[in-house]
Formats: structure tokens, C-alpha cells, sequence
């Protein structure tokens, strides 16, 4: 298995470290505004497939599978060039720009969550795939690991790894002084900000941990965003209390939040009505048998599975190819 992707990305740096070969081409997400950078990325994008081509030829693999937004675009369109079978992974409960057109050149399309007109065959939902270090350890050591409290409530915070803002502030401002027992992963762009904040030992800031495992272990509720962290939550049976962020494209987000809200997991709390959160987050850890009736929920949702799902479906497609 190899990698492909851009040189300015997240990949360049991890895939790598984690020990896999990476072949680099340049693309760029297209700027809604006309002007140098728009047309730098253009130029960027229209030469991109030639380069997928490139690395196509000289790795000639038996699958090909994106894994959404632009960077996987022009290797799908590639592979479709060159009969080579593609699918692509959508993470949220809208199917992006670049998936959209990049969907019919591939022969699967693996969602993680239903999508009114996406249907079998083509378009499966699978949930979406967890990483490892995500899978929650047993609550004791989770605390101990931690430093929280071995006995009572905990509520866990997390936002985006670069923070959110809103959510962090709310939360220091609510229960920096008094409150339950706290984990917030701050992000590392707020946490030097909201140290001075917090002045109670069992509120424990941290700027970021190496996956959330832990913290869903060490945890009784969490406060937090509906990104992609939102399957993690499910396959861990966490409640929670998810403030989408607002401004996500196509408010993904808050249909994200709206599914697990739906299965009776969750309790959805937008951002301009945040000041609610604290009264929902009390309610819910002062009721034990609630926030079991939503744990249940959420592992009723949960797809645990997604990664071995995909890895099937992706060797059947490369063995119809053969």
C-alpha cells in the first residue's frame, strides 16, 4: 500500500512517520474569489491529473481509494482514465464539492451516513474508519492516566486539534472554577489563553493528547463539535452534547450532529444558543440513567467496522479487475 497527496498537507508529514511510502503532486482547493490565487490553483488542478497519471503508471496498483476533498479528485479521475477501480470516502452528512464530481468516475462511494438519492450498489454507508489510538480504555485507568478524579462525573471538552474558540471559552468561563470534573483538549492554539483561567485541580486543560481514547474512557458526557470525532464518540457509547461549528460548508456539521441527535444519543446545542450548554451538561450528569439510555444510543449508531468494511469492499473491486 502507498500514499499519494499534496507536498503543503497533513500527509506529507504522516504518512512517513507512519512508515509508508508517499508520492507528492500539487492541487489546491479553488478560492471562491477571482483573482492570482484563484488562478494559481487553477492551473495547480488542471495539471494535477497528469501528474495522478504519472504516479499510476509507475505504481500501477489494483485499487485506488480517495479519501475525499480535492487532494483525492484527479487520482480518481486517473484511475478512471487507466481502468483501474477507484472509491472515495465522504465523512460528513453532505457529499462534498470535490466528491461530488469526483463520484462518477469511481465504482463505490462509502458514506457515513445515509444520503437521500445515494443508493446501493454504488454509494454504501459505513460509518467512517476510527483510528486506533481513538478506541476508549477502561475508565480507571483512563483517570489515572488523566489525573481526574476516580469517582464522580466527568465532563470531556474538545474542539478542533487548532482549538474552537467559542467552545473553549464557554467552557473555562462555566466550570474553570466550579463544577464537575472536567477534561478539556483545548487545541493548542487557545491553550496558552485559557491556562490562567482555570483554577481547580480536578479541571484538567490539556492542549492536545495523542487520540481521544483515553479521554472517552476517563468520561461521563461530552461537549464538543460534530466533526468526524462524532463516530469516535459512538463507538465508545459516549453521550453527548455537540455545538456544530457554523460555518462548515454545506453546515455539515450540524446535519452530522442532527443524525446522532435523531438516534437519541446526543442533544444538538448551536453556537448562537450556546449559553444553554451549561444547563443541558448539568441536567444530563445529574441523571445517570439518561446518560445510559444515550451510551446505548450512540452504540446502537456506532459502525466500529467502517476500516475492515472498506478494506473488503476494496479487494473485491481489485479482484474483479484481475
Amino acid at each position: 500500500m502507498t500514499f499519494a497527496g499534496s507536498p503543503d498537507r497533513a500527509e506529507a508529514r504522516l504518512v512517513p512517520r507512519a512508515g509508508y511510502e508517499l508520492d507528492t503532486f500539487r492541487v489546491s482547493g479553488l478560492p471562491r474569489r477571482p483573482g492570482l490565487k484563484q488562478a494559481r490553483a487553477a492551473l495547480h488542478d488542471l495539471a494535477a491529473p497528469a501528474a495522478c497519471d504519472r504516479i499510476l503508471r509507475r505504481r500501477n496498483p489494483d485499487v485506488v481509494l480517495g479519501g475525499g476533498g480535492y487532494v483525492a479528485g484527479p487520482m480518481v479521475v486517473a484511475a478512471a482514465r487507466r481502468r483501474i477501480p477507484a472509491a472515495i470516502t465522504e465523512a460528513d452528512a453532505h457529499l462534498g464539492l470535490a466528491n461530488r464530481l469526483a463520484a462518477p468516475f469511481a465504482k463505490r462511494v462509502f458514506l457515513s451516513y445515509p444520503l437521500p438519492g445515494r443508493e446501493p450498489p454504488k454509494y454504501e454507508v459505513v460509518g467512517r474508519p476510527l483510528p486506533a489510538n481513538a478506541r476508549a480504555l477502561p475508565r480507571d485507568d483512563a483517570r489515572a492516566q488523566l489525573g481526574l478524579p476516580p469517582e464522580g462525573p466527568v465532563l470531556l471538552v474538545a474542539g478542533a486539534r487548532a482549538g474552537a474558540k467559542a467552545l473553549n471559552e464557554f467552557a473555562v468561563e462555566t466550570f474553570g472554577s466550579s463544577g464537575p470534573a472536567v477534561l478539556h483538549v483545548s487545541g493548542e492554539r487557545d491553550y496558552e489563553a485559557l491556562r490562567p483561567l482555570v483554577t481547580r485541580p480536578d479541571y484538567v486543560l490539556l492542549p492536545v493528547l495523542d487520540g481521544l481514547g483515553a479521554a472517552y474512557g476517563a468520561s461521563d458526557l461530552a461537549l464538543m463539535r460534530s466533526g468526524s470525532t462524532v463516530w469516535e464518540l459512538a463507538a465508545a457509547g459516549k453521550p453527548a452534547v455537540l455545538v456544530p461549528y457554523p460555518f462548515a460548508t454545506g453546515d455539515h456539521q450540524t446535519k452530522n450532529a442532527r443524525y446522532f441527535e435523531a438516534a437519541g444519543g446526543a442533544i444538538v446545542v448551536p453556537e448562537a444558543e450556546l449559553g444553554r450548554a451549561a444547563d443541558v451538561v448539568r441536567s444530563l450528569l445529574d441523571d445517570p440513567e439518561r446518560l445510559a439510555s444515550m451510551g446505548a444510543a450512540m452504540q446502537r449508531v456506532a459502525r466500529p467496522d467502517a476500516a475492515e468494511t472498506i478494506a473488503e469492499e476494496l479487494m473485491v473491486l481489485a479482484a474483479a479487475r484481475g
